[in-house]
Parts: structure tokens; sequence; C-alpha cells
């Protein structure tokens, strides 16, 4: 069930997603709000699980992660051993950015990011070495044109 929010709920959590670094003073002085009724708020949207965490969002390119693939996989087995495995695999690999379980013809989709077509080769021999899969397409992304993990408010 959905987080009942009002819009100064929403105004806080752009601004989080914005910049979650800027003072609360900052923040609470662009919302035209006292500090306290917004630290109150923030905490409240944290206990509840609408704030999971506080991360930093890095670039790729600059470390040096010029290459994203997409990872649309196919599966013949679905056991729960087949599962366990294929969680683990993906799990443990940090260049696995994402990992979505689909409705349709494809079971899976990973988006991965790597330096170069070499590193994910040897991704992707790793990945096929630890568990069986029916049919593999990778589709390498020429251009991010929005990305983020900012959620519409």
């Amino acid at each position: 069930m959905p987080a009942a929010l009002d819009a100064l709920d929403r105004k806080i959590l752009g601004e989080l997603q914005e910049d979650s670094s800027r003072s609360l003073d900052e923040i609470a002085r662009k919302l035209g709000a006292s500090k306290t009724p917004v630290w109150n708020r923030i905490r409240k949207m944290k206990a509840s699980g609408v704030i999971k965490r506080e991360t930093v969002e890095l670039d790729p390119e600059a470390l040096g992660l010029e290459s994203c693939f997409f990872v649309l996989i196919r599966t013949s087995e679905h056991d729960a051993g087949w599962l366990d495995r294929f969680m683990a695999a993906v799990k443990t690999r940090a260049e696995v950015i994402e990992a979505h379980r689909l409705a349709g013809d494809i079971d899976y989709i990973l988006k991965v990011r790597v330096t170069n077509a070499k590193a994910f080769d040897d991704f992707y021999r790793g990945l096929i070495g630890e568990v069986s899969i029916f049919n593999v397409t990778s589709l390498l992304s020429m251009e991010e044109i929005k990305g983020g993990n900012a959620m519409p408010l």
C-alpha cells in the first residue's frame, strides 16, 4: 500500500532526489518551511520505508565504464535450484547494475556496465559458466538519453 504523502512531503522528496547532500536548512529555506517540521517529515518517511537509503550517483564514464549492455535472457528451466543459482550469479557480479524478472517472451533483463566489449565477453562467459541459459541476446546501448533513479512525484 502506498504511503500517504502530501504536497510538502513530495516537495521534500524532490529536493532530496535532486541533491541529498544539501543541508536541512537549505532544503527548508527553498521550500519555505521551517527546519524542524522538514526534519520530522524526513524521519517519518525513512521510518515508513519511503526513503530507503541515501547514496551517491557516480558517473560511469568518469570511472571508465563506458559500455552499457542490456542482456535479455530466456531460460528453459524454471525450478527453484536454477533460480537460486541465477540469482546468486547476478547478485555477486558488480557489473550488473539492474536485474529484472519480466512478463512475456523474455524471462530476465540485466543492465550491465563494463569498460569495453572484452570486459563484457568476460562477464558473459562467467555468467553462462555458472548457470545454464537457453537464449541470451545482448544489446549495446549507443547513448543514454535519460538516466538516473529519480522517482516521478
